[in-house]
C-alpha cells in the first residue's frame, strides 16, 4: 500500500471518529494502528433462535454460544418482514420495507422496476464512501485452504433486494482483496434452514425431537424438524470457521460480528406469518468494548444493524433511517416493533403484527381468506402436505387446527406472558378491550407515520410484471408447478374482484 493511500485511509478514520454520532462502545486494534473496526454481518436463512444460548437443549451450538458469552445477546429481536427479500431489503437500507415500497416478496423482478426513494441509499454504499472494503459472500469464503492447496474462487452471494441497485454495490464476495490496513464491511450469507443436509458429525434423529404443541407428533414433521436442527448445527460450524479465519488473519480483536437470521423457521406458523415463530429471530453482537455476556430484553429490529454498524464505524447516520443505534449514549428502547407480511410470490396477503413487551396484536386485513392460502412454495413442502392430510382425517387437535382455518378473525391479541405460543386469541375478551384498543391505535398511528405503502393494493400491471418472470422461470423446469402457480394467480385475481 502506498504512503499516500495509507494517509488517505488514516485521514478518513480520523474524520469518521470525529463525526461519530452516538455510539459509546470503545474499540482498538494495536496490530493495524487504525481506529476503525471491521464490521461483519452473518445473515442466516430460514432459522429461529434454536441455539443453546437461547435455551435450546436438543443440540449443542458451542460457537454461537461463544458469540453470546463474549458479546451481547438480544432476547427480543424481530424482523420487519417474515420472508427473505422484504426483510433483506429493509436490512440493507435501515428502513421498513413498507416505507420504501419493497414490501412484496420478490417484487421488481419484471419490466416494472422499483427505485429507492430519493435520498435512501443502501448501507454498503455508505461504508464504501467512508473508505471501507465492502463484500458479500457465501460460507465458502470461510473454508480455509489447506497448506499447498488453492482455495475455490468464491461466488457473489445472495442479495434478494426488491429494488434496483448498482452492480458495483459490493467490491467482491471476499474481503481478502482489500488494501493493507483497510477496514472491511462484510456480509456472510449462510443457507441455514434451507441447507438441511446431514453434514453434522452427530446428526439428530427424529425421535429426539420435541415439537411445539401446535404441530402434530407426526413422523414427517418430526423428520423435517430434525433436519432443521441439523442445519442449526451446520450454522454453528460455520460460525466456528469465521472465528478461525478472523483469528488467523489477525482481525478478530478489531471486528464486530452481528449474527442474525432473515426470519424464523420455514414452517406452517413460521415463515410468512407474524406469529413469534415467523418474526422472532436471534441477534448477537460480538466485538471489542462490549459488555461480555450481557443479555438485553429491549425490543429491537433487524434494521437496527444499519445505524449500530454505522455508528461503530464512525460513519454518520442519515437522518431518514428508521434504524436506531443500539449502543447510543442517548438510546431509548422501542415501545413496540412491527412486522408486516404482504404478497409472497403469487399469494396476495396483508398482515400487520405489532409486538409490545407483553402483547402481540395482529391485524388480518384479508380476513375472509384462509390462513394457508394457496401458495406453491409452501404447499409443496412435505410438512404442509402432512398437516393437510391429518386435518382432513380429523387428527389435529384445536391448537394444531388453528392455522388450518378457512377464515381468519379480523384481529388477534395474545398475552405473551401467559400464552407465549399465541394460541388463545383475546381480541373478543371484554377484560382486554382497553389493551386491544391501545394496540390497534398504535398500529394505525404507525401506518400513518411511516407511510405504509402496503395499505394500497398492488396495481395489476405490477403484479403481472412480477408473475410473468416467476412463471417463465418455473415453466422451463417444472410444468406441473407452472400450472399450479397459474391457477393460484387466477384465484388471487378472482378473490380480489370479489372484494375478498
Amino acid at each position: 500500500m502506498s504512503a499516500l493511500l495509507r494517509s488517505v485511509f488514516l485521514f478518513l478514520g480520523l474524520v469518521a471518529a470525529a463525526s461519530r454520532p452516538s455510539s459509546c462502545v470503545a474499540f482498538d486494534d494495536s496490530t493495524s494502528g487504525l481506529s476503525r473496526p471491521n464490521i461483519v454481518w452473518v445473515v442466516v436463512e430460514d432459522m429461529s433462535d434454536h441455539f443453546g444460548c437461547y435455551g435450546e437443549t436438543t443440540i449443542k451450538t458451542p460457537n454461537v454460544d461463544r458469540l453470546a458469552a463474549e458479546g451481547v445477546l438480544f432476547q427480543n429481536a424481530f424482523v420487519t418482514a417474515p420472508v427473505c427479500s422484504t426483510c433483506r431489503s429493509a436490512l440493507i437500507t435501515g428502513m421498513y420495507q413498507t416505507t420504501i415500497g419493497a414490501h412484496h416478496h420478490r417484487s421488481g423482478r419484471g419490466i416494472v422496476k422499483l427505485q429507492l426513494p430519493t435520498g435512501v441509499r443502501p448501507v454498503p454504499v455508505l461504508f464504501k464512501e467512508a473508505g471501507y472494503w465492502v463484500s458479500n459472500g457465501y460460507e465458502e469464503i470461510l473454508n480455509l485452504a489447506r497448506p499447498g492447496t488453492k482455495a475455490r474462487k468464491p461466488r457473489p452471494a445472495k442479495t434478494d433486494y426488491n429494488f434496483e441497485y448498482a452492480s458495483t454495490l459490493y467490491d467482491d464476495p471476499d474481503w481478502k482483496g482489500r488494501a493493507k490496513g483497510q477496514p472491511f464491511f462484510a456480509q456472510i450469507q449462510l443457507r441455514g434452514g434451507k441447507g438441511r443436509t446431514l453434514d453434522t458429525p452427530n446428526p439428530i434423529s427424529p425421535d429426539k425431537v420435541q415439537l411445539p404443541p401446535y404441530y402434530p407428533d407426526d413422523p414427517v414433521i418430526k423428520d423435517d424438524w430434525a433436519k432443521y436442527l441439523n442445519s442449526v448445527m451446520n450454522t454453528d460450524i460455520a460460525v466456528g470457521k469465521l472465528f478461525a479465519r478472523l483469528k488467523r488473519d489477525g482481525d478478530l480483536k478489531n471486528t464486530f460480528i452481528f449474527f442474525i437470521t432473515d426470519h424464523g423457521i420455514s414452517h406452517a406458523r413460521g415463515k410468512q406469518f407474524v406469529y413469534e415463530e415467523g418474526m422472532k429471530i436471534p441477534l448477537i453482537i460480538h466485538g471489542p468494548g462490549l459488555n461480555a455476556g450481557q443479555k438485553r430484553d429491549d425490543l429491537v429490529l433487524q434494521i437496527d444493524l444499519a445505524a449500530t454498524s454505522l455508528a461503530l464505524a464512525g460513519i454518520g447516520i442519515p437522518a431518514h433511517l428508521e434504524s436506531v443505534d443500539l449502543f447510543a449514549e442517548d438510546y431509548s428502547p422501542r415501545k413496540f416493533v412491527v412486522s408486516a407480511r404482504d404478497r409472497c410470490d403469487e399469494t396476495v396477503d396483508r398482515l400487520r403484527g405489532i409486538r409490545t413487551a407483553r402483547y402481540k396484536y395482529i391485524r388480518n386485513f384479508l380476513h375472509e381468506r384462509p390462513y394457508l392460502q394457496p401458495n406453491a412454495y409452501k404447499d409443496n413442502k412435505d410438512i404442509l402436505k402432512a398437516m393437510r392430510r391429518l386435518y382432513a382425517a380429523g387428527k389435529l387437535n384445536l391448537a394444531q387446527s388453528l392455522i388450518m382455518r378457512t377464515l381468519r378473525p379480523k384481529e388477534e391479541l395474545f398475552d405473551l406472558k401467559n400464552d407465549p405460543l399465541e394460541l388463545n386469541n383475546l381480541a373478543g375478551s371484554l377484560e382486554h378491550r382497553r389493551i386491544l384498543g391501545e394496540h390497534r391505535a398504535m398500529l394505525e398511528d404507525w401506518i400513518q407515520k411511516t407511510g405504509d405503502k402496503g395499505m394500497q393494493n398492488e396495481p395489476e400491471e405490477v403484479f403481472d410484471s412480477d408473475m410473468r418472470v416467476y412463471l417463465d422461470k418455473i415453466r422451463k423446469r417444472d410444468r406441473r408447478r407452472f400450472e399450479e402457480i397459474s391457477r393460484n394467480i387466477a384465484l388471487m385475481k378472482e378473490w380480489a374482484a370479489a372484494g375478498k
